[in-house]
């Protein structure tokens, strides 16, 4: 809109005209659908495995005013020192709980992963100057994303790595002391999410790039004048020594550096971090956004910047290399598809926009939002579907003692509902494989060891299983288990009491 056609909007409409218009504006409905999308997405993920101790650990800081350092849940550690690293993200989580119970723990998600939505969308917009193309990348930034939205410390890592984007695009294009709002950014980000080294690697790379000045073919780089650069650089440095302002110190920024490098097992066997199966409907997608990205720059002959190809680069690198980096990856690559698509489709026009007709689509969406909203009971019948919840009313009612043997995807229900009886294994993969436990869970598990070894070199009692783990056959055959309990969800085996007594 020109100046003029400014000054005679100011003239025909009042301040609170322009006000409700800009409310009631079509990227705003657009922003609305996102919400509808996201409440729709999520409303049947209450229960994810490793929420659970993460909600008893904010629970712990939450009432103790202390930040645990060791192993609090589990016997098979003996206390081992833990780091730490989400501590401020599982305070926010467990403040969801306190306030609003289950309730508050959905609406906490459906508000993250719409501010997630909404933060990729004023991204995409930004990058293309076109808010319905926008839209376009806010919606692949939310198929990529579905591999990940739970209630989990990452959905705050992953906020803040578009944050950290926009703040960056913000400096390159505009004026540069956007960049100083970067330390304030990883001081935060360091306490809620190992995806902080991410961040630094991304402000490295958007660096480095600035020195360079070529064409080839679509392939630009612009190089920077010295000031700006010098300003992202600063930025950057006093980010580093904002990552000290942690409870922990140097051991918890090199805490992602350690997971990638010295938890083998962990990182072979845990589902989410297994390479990607590139024939699988994320896989294929992934393809199609690079394809799209490669030819819209061949036929088109659009600009592709240098360090947005090194951004793509990595972003592809970790979803090849772990299924759960696609959520990375539909943030780094949204953003530069969006950019070529930019003159694809007819931008938005404030002139010819329709406030009434947005407003009614707003009320729509929020009607559907409050519609699609799980009940108590749909959410109690989640946790029924996926978590061991009448196994452990069964092991209360009957007074189950000892030490008990768990399924690795059991560790965080138990923690939260049964803190009495600490669990042998749970999704903190770190600690349990730095003192080797994990390795001896596997080998039992997978039965590639003598399953009576495991038991009784841990004295165990009981085991709680799923109902699909193979060794629920192999207990069925050993004289001294009883199946005493079992569900559509999961069996309990009780050691006999004169093997016990004889232990």
């Amino acid at each position: 809109m020109s100046s003029a056609s400014l000054v005679a909007d100011r003239r025909a409409n009042p301040a609170p005209i322009r006000a409700l218009k800009r409310i009631f504006s079509f990227p705003v409905m657009l922003a609305g659908l996102l919400v509808v999308l996201a409440v729709l997405t999520v409303r049947s993920r209450l229960d994810d495995p490793d929420m659970w101790w993460h909600l008893k650990t904010g629970e712990i800081i939450w009432t103790t005013h202390a930040i645990p350092t060791t192993d609090l849940f589990s016997y098979t550690t003996s206390h081992h020192a833990y780091i730490p690293h989400e501590w401020l993200a599982q305070v926010f989580i467990y403040g969801a709980y306190r306030v609003g119970g289950y309730q508050g723990l959905m609406l906490w998600l459906c508000l993250s992963t719409s501010c997630l939505l909404i933060a990729g969308y004023a991204l995409c917009s930004l990058y293309s100057g076109n808010a319905k193309v926008g839209f376009l990348g806010a919606l692949i930034i939310w198929f990529f994303a579905t591999i990940g939205l739970a209630i989990r410390p990452q959905m705050i890592g992953y906020l803040l790595l578009i944050v950290e984007l926009l703040l960056i695009h913000m400096g390159r294009t505009h004026s540069a002391r956007w960049f100083f709002a970067l330390p304030l950014l990883f001081a935060v980000w360091v306490n809620c999410h190992g995806s902080f080294f991410l961040g630094l690697i991304l402000g490295a790379i958007v660096l480095f790039s600035s020195f360079f000045h070529f064409h080839m073919g679509s392939l630009v780089s612009l190089r920077w004048d010295p000031r700006r650069r010098s300003m992202l650089a600063l930025a950057l440095m006093l980010s580093i020594a904002a990552l000290f302002l942690n409870p922990i110190g140097i051991e918890q920024i090199l805490y992602p550096l350690n997971t990638m490098l010295h938890l083998p097992i962990g990182l072979s066997s845990v589902e989410e971090w297994q390479p990607l199966h590139i024939t699988s409907a994320r896989g294929i997608a992934l393809l199609g956004v690079l394809g799209c990205i490669f030819l819209l720059g061949m036929i088109r002959s659009s600009d592709l910047h240098w360090h947005d190809l090194m951004l793509l680069i990595l972003g592809t690198w970790l979803a090849a290399s772990h299924e759960r980096m696609l959520f990375v990856f539909g943030i780094l690559a949204a953003p530069i598809l969006s950019r070529l698509l930019a003159t694809s489709w007819e931008g938005y026009d404030p002139e010819h926009d329709s406030p009434w007709a947005n407003a009614v689509f707003l009320a729509a969406s929020l009607s559907i939002c409050f519609w699609a909203f799980p009940s108590r009971q749909e959410m109690a019948n989640q946790l029924d579907q996926q978590s061991p919840v009448k196994a452990v009313e069964f092991m209360k009612s009957h007074h189950l003692s000892g030490h008990m043997l768990n399924e690795y995807i059991f560790g965080g229900y138990l923690i939260w509902a049964a803190p009495e009886e600490p669990v042998f294994v749970d999704g903190r993969g770190d600690v349990f494989e730095w003192t080797g436990v994990l390795e001896e869970y596997g080998n039992w598990a997978t039965l590639k060891t003598d399953p009576t070894v495991l038991l009784d070199k841990y004295r165990i009692d009981f085991c709680l299983l799923t109902m699909q783990s193979p060794m629920v056959r192999v207990l069925r055959l050993l004289h001294d288990w009883n199946l005493v309990y079992s569900d559509n969800t999961s069996v309990i085996f009780m050691r006999t009491a004169k093997t016990s007594a004889s232990n």
